[in-house]
């Protein structure tokens, strides 16, 4: 019961609790090292992308990257971004432009997330009521507010009342309040991705854009990204908790995204623990999409992902709203980028679409 005090260990308890915990970092590591099997790679970009010399020196087709592009002018398509082994394969577009990343936001959370979990400031099983959660009315009520932090990361809070930054589909497909019981049920959730970011900077002290110019964008070297022009809260009366919206550019994502192909490790620094990266890229869910759901990454399961396109297991990637991607595939140390101009209300790439262009991509990947 809340506010009982709880009963001492003893020493024999506690070094037991202490080898258990030993034991599951081991696996937690060993799992990581099997996910991303280039961690150790040496090659990172510095203050500009190197490229491979020609398609071929990575293992390209020149001429079935060209069919990729030709077809990519077909789409509404602003920029894509190739990286393997740490260097730019191929680029098109307005690569050094910040677009905006709408739900690729909430991977970048993801990733922050990380660090704190590993020393303990935010704990996965702390519950909306301990950590003081509420919202607007009708408030929530005390069923809900036992979801806990691994439930919101999943999209599993059973938590469905108004958010913020969501499209009309999101809400419309909203299950009614009091539907599923906290963690029963997997639905695609801003309240969930909002109250993360709030529950970030509560128990860290942090505010999440500070954190990501500190901690990510920083280290990582990007090049585009201004903190003041890029990011920004967004708040209304349909909820206490904002979103969180930021803009990057396809070579900064890209960045990001070898950072999670090489299991959170940056030029020799553990910039997010493995055990984190591992984690948080599996699937807890299965999706009506196709594919799972991890803790705010979209995950392939069984191959599945995109339409007839068949990915290595392990990939994953962050999404957003009208066609943007970062696929990351760590057992083939690559990373695509893909950008849309959602500056403009005509810019969309459907989900069938990249994946047609992502086959066309992989297509020009010559078998190891």
């Amino acid at each position: 019961m809340a506010g009982m005090p709880s009963k001492p260990i003893s020493r024999s308890q506690a070094a037991a609790l202490g080898l258990l915990a030993l034991f599951a970092l081991g696996l937690g590591q060993a799992h990581a090292a099997g996910r991303f099997p280039h961690a150790q790679a040496k090659i990172f970009p510095g203050s500009e992308w190197e490229r491979w010399p020609k398609p071929t020196a990575a293992g390209w087709s020149a001429a079935r990257l060209k069919a990729a592009r030709d077809h990519a002018v077909t789409l509404k398509t602003a920029a894509v971004m190739i990286v393997q082994g740490g260097k730019v394969v191929d680029e098109w577009g307005e690569t050094r432009r910040p677009f905006k990343c709408h739900s690729m936001r909430k991977s970048i959370l993801s990733a922050l997330y990380g660090p704190h979990m590993a020393v303990g400031k935010i704990k996965r099983t702390s519950t909306l009521v301990e950590l003081g959660i509420d919202d607007n009315a009708p408030s929530l009520t005390a069923i809900e507010k036992k979801a806990t932090v691994a439930d919101l990361l999943k999209a599993r809070s059973g938590v469905y009342h108004p958010a913020l930054y969501e499209t009309k589909g999101m809400a419309a497909k909203r299950p009614k309040r009091g539907s599923h019981t906290p963690g029963t049920f997997w639905y695609y959730n801003n309240w969930d991705f909002n109250v993360a970011c709030t529950i970030f900077e509560n128990q860290t002290g942090r505010g999440i854009f500070e954190e990501f110019e500190t901690r990510l964008a920083g280290p990582l070297g990007m090049q585009d990204f201004v903190r003041a022009k890029h990011t920004q809260y967004v708040t209304g009366s349909d909820s206490v908790h904002p979103a969180y919206p930021f803009r990057l550019s396809a070579r900064d994502l890209a960045r990001f995204g070898l950072l999670f192909a090489r299991g959170g490790r940056w030029g020799g620094v553990q910039v997010v623990p493995d055990g984190w990266v591992a984690e948080s890229t599996r699937s807890y869910s299965t999706t009506e999409r196709g594919g799972g759901y991890g803790y705010m990454w979209w995950v392939a399961a069984n191959g599945k992902f995109y339409p007839n396109v068949t990915l290595p297991d392990g990939s994953f990637a962050a999404s957003g709203h009208r066609g943007h991607k970062v696929l990351v595939i760590p057992q083939w140390d690559l990373v695509i980028v893909h950008r849309v101009n959602t500056f403009e209300e005509e810019g969309s790439v459907s989900t069938a679409e990249f994946g047609q262009l992502v086959k066309l991509i992989l297509a020009a990947r010559m078998k190891d």
